[in-house]
């Protein structure tokens, strides 16, 4: 199984999730984040006044699918997510050892 990690621009959202349940994907957890990479933020004016704005706000999915699904939903989101200007995001790929489905007790790949 593999834990599939993705910082994406939070309008793309909606959009990977229809792509990801398309696919087969039939859960997902996000959170809302704060992040910097290349872009290192940018200046906003508020009330006239200029504000560095640090930290950009992200949307962080977390997937955990078969290995055998990894690449194509590792594709799915990077083809969806793109907008192809800075801050698109990272896409990260983790192995999962166990997982269980606490409700029913259910492991592993019949736990997801």
């Amino acid at each position: 199984m593999k834990l599939i990690i993705a910082a994406i621009k939070p309008f793309k959202l909606e959009e990977v999730r229809e792509a990801l349940t398309a696919i087969g994907v039939r859960g997902m957890m996000v959170t809302e984040i704060k992040g910097f990479g290349s872009q290192s933020g940018h200046t906003e004016i508020y009330r006239g006044a200029e504000y560095a704005v640090n930290f950009v706000p992200k949307v962080k999915l977390e997937v955990v699918v078969p290995a055998t699904m990894a690449d194509q939903v590792i594709d799915t989101i990077a083809s969806t997510a793109k907008t192809g200007k800075i801050g698109d995001g990272k896409i990260f790929a983790l192995d999962v050892s166990q997982a269980m489905r606490v409700r029913t007790g259910e492991t592993n790949e019949d736990a997801i």
